[in-house]
């Protein structure tokens, strides 16, 4: 079984930048996307940003232009930079990595932005 271990959150500041590390306890093959979820108090669980097997990236709108996912497959390692942070940001963030026969999730590492 793989396990997925979430790092790099905590408070910051409005306008303030963080950058989360998802690392795999193993490489995993026959990956079809990896991406970061969040879920804030009394909200449901939304997609922020995914990478595919093949590099492509998409962004939730709420998130454009500020946050950047990214990947070291020699590290088995996914990152996402977030900047520009804003309250609304505040979330426990998940990293999520998916194949034909398998859904991996991390157990979420809480941002909170504000002053």
């Amino acid at each position: 079984q793989v396990q997925l271990v979430e790092s790099g959150g905590g408070l910051v500041q409005p306008g303030g930048s963080l950058r989360l590390s998802c690392a795999a306890s193993k490489r995993i093959f026959s990956i079809n996307a990896m991406g970061w979820y969040r879920q804030a108090p009394g909200k449901q669980r939304e997609l922020v940003a995914v990478i595919t097997s093949v590099g492509s990236t998409n962004y939730a709108d709420s998130v454009k232009g500020r946050f950047i996912i990214s990947r070291d497959n020699a590290k088995n390692t996914m990152y996402l930079q977030m900047n520009s942070l804003k309250p609304e940001d505040t979330a426990i963030y998940y990293c999520n990595i998916k194949g034909y026969a398998f859904d991996f999730w991390g157990q979420g590492t809480q941002v909170t932005v504000s002053s």
